[in-house]
């Protein structure tokens, strides 16, 4: 057997828990892991692309379920909503232009994807006998936050009109409450007073979120992380996206840490993980599946990939890293 339990809802495979004791330092992914946003992030997907595509193409069709989103996500290469938002749209045009069923054509279109993202499944789309150029024009995706189309719509669903206006200077579309408020923190005072007394100022962040959103979400506890040493993804440039692992290097490097834990909820992450340890990096990639759609799925997926420390929950940490009462 590769992994050891130690306990409900932790795995261990063998060959980490002699690196565990000589971590000295702890990263963490934020959606999923810190905070659940299968009511803000999630739901703002399914939103976005319910409006896109009556606005742009006057078409009504599926709902983006969480097993849609997850899909996409397993495939390593969906770290940023907006780009699942993307692929969504696309995908449903197309199926609507070619008349096949849309739940089945996605599914189609998820089985073709690939860590390359975006990129893969306009490849695929392109070796079909379909002409997407008019939703492509009209989305000019991917393209800066600030003026993309798609991701104005995004930001405007997900962060409300104050929160908008303060991170981009600009007036919302929209006057119903943003997204984000459903954000439900799962991180913890006093969990963090516990990872603090190993890791003291070695604990950081490495998100896809932008920096403003993380510290309204996180509110004080934001504070409790050593910012300086954390990655806010959604700020910088695209080329730096999950599973890019130079962001983590940067985090590890800035604490000067000779061997971390990375905790993330998604292939991305674990990818990101795998390729640091590849940098000479020591890297224990620590999955965490409690909040996924679909646990147990999440699970296996993290076992097949062989992650290091599988937990359904990071309450779970300070025993997994054999932290003291």
């Amino acid at each position: 057997m590769t992994y050891l339990s130690k306990g409900k809802g932790i795995l261990i495979k063998k060959n980490t828990i002699n690196l565990i004791d000589k971590t000295d330092g702890i990263v963490f992914d934020c959606d999923g892991v810190l905070i659940d946003v299968s009511k803000s992030y999630d739901l703002a997907i399914k939103q976005t692309t319910k409006f896109v595509l009556k606005q742009f193409v006057n078409l009504n069709s599926i709902p983006i379920t969480p097993t849609i989103i997850s899909g996409f996500k397993a495939t390593g290469g969906f770290n940023d909503e907006v780009d699942v938002t993307y692929a969504s749209i696309v995908s449903l045009v197309a199926a609507d232009l070619l008349g096949i069923n849309p739940q089945k054509f996605i599914n189609v279109v998820i089985n073709n994807a690939n860590s390359t993202g975006i990129v893969s499944i306009e490849k695929f789309l392109d070796t079909l006998s379909v002409d997407l150029t008019e939703i492509r024009k009209k989305l000019d995706y991917p393209g800066p936050h600030a003026t993309n189309p798609l991701y104005k719509i995004f930001d405007q669903m997900f962060y409300g009109a104050k929160l908008y206006k303060k991170i981009f200077n600009k007036q919302s579309a929209f006057s119903q409450r943003g997204l984000i408020e459903n954000d439900i923190v799962i991180v913890s005072k006093k969990l963090l007073e516990r990872l603090n007394a190993k890791f003291q100022n070695k604990i950081a962040i490495v998100t896809g979120r932008g920096k403003q959103s993380t510290m309204y979400s996180l509110n004080q506890l934001f504070d409790r992380f050593n910012v300086a040493a954390s990655v806010f993804l959604e700020d910088k440039p695209r080329r730096l996206a999950k599973p890019n692992p130079k962001s983590l290097i940067m985090s590890i490097n800035s604490m000067n840490s000779k061997c971390v834990v990375y905790v993330g909820d998604s292939m991305e992450d674990l990818l990101m993980a795998k390729k640091t340890k590849n940098f000479g990096k020591k890297t224990i990639f620590c999955g965490i599946y409690g909040t996924a759609a679909n646990p147990i799925e999440k699970k296996k997926l993290f076992e097949k990939n062989k992650a290091d420390l599988i937990l359904e929950s990071i309450n779970l940490l300070p025993k997994a890293l054999n932290l003291a009462n």
